[in-house]
Parts: structure tokens; sequence; C-alpha cells
């Protein structure tokens, strides 16, 4: 579970309708982060915190990697691209993948600082499941036998790599 700091506030850039977009165009899931941080924080004046996170796939070196959500170009689905990954993986038996999150961590007028969680486990060969977004219906965690949308939120915020990643985010608040 993650432990959660009673003297901070935390606001939602819903509540800045005008905030600039950022475009992420970095080449690793920190400089994406760090970049949406930065910007947001120089923007609100506050202590801001940014993720960027991916699915990387052993046997596709890596792929979909940064690019998860455009790999199967800007405006496809979530069902769209996980046809994608199923059939780049039509025939594989090795199909180690993790699910990569990098968070960022701005106080403004500062350096980012960051940290990385990691959830390590494999790709089914069909989607199950109704839970979660993006590849959760064929990405099962390590030491599990449901998808991440097979084991709904509550799990999946436990052990997934934004769970890990912000519990070592934390300490840098």
């Amino acid at each position: 579970m993650l432990r959660s700091p009673s003297s901070i506030e935390v606001i939602s850039l819903n509540a800045y309708p005008d905030a600039p977009e950022v475009v992420e165009d970095g080449k690793t899931y920190m400089e994406n982060a760090a970049k949406k941080a930065s910007v947001i924080a120089e923007y609100t004046g506050y202590l801001t915190l940014a993720d960027d996170a991916g699915l990387e796939v052993d046997a596709l070196n890596g792929v979909p990697g940064i690019n998860s959500k455009r790999w199967a170009g800007e405006d496809a689905t979530d069902a769209i691209r996980i046809a994608k990954l199923l059939q780049a993986l039509e025939g594989v038996t090795d199909r180690r993948a993790r699910f990569v999150a990098a968070i960022a961590v701005v106080h403004p007028d500062s350096t980012p600082e960051g940290v990385l969680g990691v959830c390590d486990g494999h790709i089914r060969h069909a989607p199950v499941g109704e839970s979660g977004f993006g590849y959760d219906p064929v990405f099962v965690p390590d030491g599990y036998e449901q998808t991440f949308a097979e084991l709904g939120e509550e799990i999946k915020n436990r052990i997934s790599h934004r769970a890990k990643a912000l519990e070592q985010a934390l300490a840098l608040l």
C-alpha cells in the first residue's frame, strides 16, 4: 500500500485547463517525465510530479517501449495496439515483458529528480479481463496467473510499475 504524506495537497493538472501542452519527444521515459514535470512546475509554481511509462517486450528488442501509446498509430485504440502486439509476437514462445514507469519530481526553479519502477511479467496469447487500460488485458505480472485487467485496480495499484515508482518518488518530496 502506498504511504501518503499527510502534509501534501494533491492538485490535478485538470485544475489548470490553460496549462501548456507538453510534447513527449524525449528518448527515454525519464526525459519525457522530467520535461512534463519541469514545464508544469514552471507554469504552476508548485512542486510537480509527472510520469511516462511503456511496455517493453524482450522478443521485440524492447518495443513498443517509449512509443507504447503511439506504436500502432497516433489515433490507435487500445484494441488496435494489442492486436498489433499480438501479431508481432505470433509464433514467439519467449514472451517476457515488463512495464516501466519513470516519475520525475520537480520543485520550482530546480533540477528534476527521478525514479524508475518496473513490473516484470509476460504477454498472453489473447486479451482477457475488463479492468484497466492499454496493454493490461495481455500483461501477466510475475507471481500471478491473471492479467492486470483481470486482477483489478486494487491489486494492480499495489504491484504495478507506477506503484513501485511512486513509492520511491515519495522519498523525493
